[in-house]
């Protein structure tokens, strides 16, 4: 199981409670499962007796849920609520929404709003082609930033030396295909510097091509867009109408958040 902390970082004038408060809901929100009190202690090191009684506590609030008959904690409705909340009240998704709705209806292909966070990117809005309908929102979940075109869009604005502190040692690859050489990930960054876009195929998702434009309303630059294709609709005039559409909604976004005074 992959945990978004470090326990290994010490966190200057951290409140004792609350800090494994938020460490025990990042654990459970990143587990593909419920788990049990003995996976989790294991996981954060905590007294079991205290991990016990913030479980209850956070259960009793609807941060939590529990499987009594299993055992077994997960995370609650309450999180949702918090994290529909975020998006219904952050101006860039307020800005982009009708943006990326008149781009999927220009190009019809699915759409993606997402902000990096640390050295990945976190998805805030999808528009779906109307060529295929998406099972589960991709909305909330978080991929790595140099397997993806939003995050090599987002990265591309940053100098080399800033991408290495952000990006782990180890660039995992998520397909065959995905750029894990540190060098050959700055060469391609550099391209897309050039360019004003980012693009893969096949690096995040076996079959599909993907562009992303930054959206430079503030420095540094955390949020981008993107465009998923499938490979056998990708050809050279279909792909420019896509980079088209991409960086003429970037331009309408920025405007509109500068105009608005985010």
């Amino acid at each position: 199981m992959a945990s978004p902390i470090d326990k290994g970082t010490a966190r200057p004038g951290a409140v004792k409670s609350a800090d494994r408060t938020v460490e025990l809901l990042e654990v459970l929100s990143a587990s593909d499962r419920r788990l049990t009190l003995t996976e989790l202690h294991r996981e954060l090191s905590y007294p079991k007796s205290s991990l016990y009684m913030l479980l209850q506590t956070l259960v009793a609030r609807g941060w939590v849920e529990v499987d009594s008959d299993r055992g077994t904690y997960g995370i609650g409705v309450r999180a949702l609520l918090v994290g529909t909340s975020y998006l219904d009240h952050d101006p860039v998704v307020r800005a982009a929404i009708r943006v990326m709705e008149q781009v999927r209806q220009e190009i019809n292909e699915t759409v993606h709003l997402a902000r990096l966070d640390g050295a990945d990117v976190v998805y805030l809005a999808s528009r779906e082609s109307e060529h295929h309908l998406r099972v589960v929102s991709r909305v909330g979940r978080r991929l790595p930033a140099h397997s993806t075109s939003l995050g090599k869009a987002v990265l591309s604005t940053r100098t080399p030396e800033e991408v290495d502190l952000i990006l782990p040692d180890v660039l995992a690859p998520l397909t065959p295909n995905t750029v894990t050489d540190r060098a050959a990930l700055h060469e391609q960054l550099a391209g897309f510097r050039n360019v004003g876009y980012a693009h893969e195929r096949e690096e995040n998702t076996p079959g599909l091509g993907c562009f992303a434009v930054a959206l430079p309303y503030r420095n540094p630059v955390l949020d981008a867009m993107s465009c998923s294709v499938p490979l056998g609709r990708l050809d050279p005039e279909h792909e420019r109408q896509v980079v088209a559409a991409l960086l003429d909604a970037a331009r309408t976004i920025t405007e509109l958040l500068r105009q608005f005074g985010r």
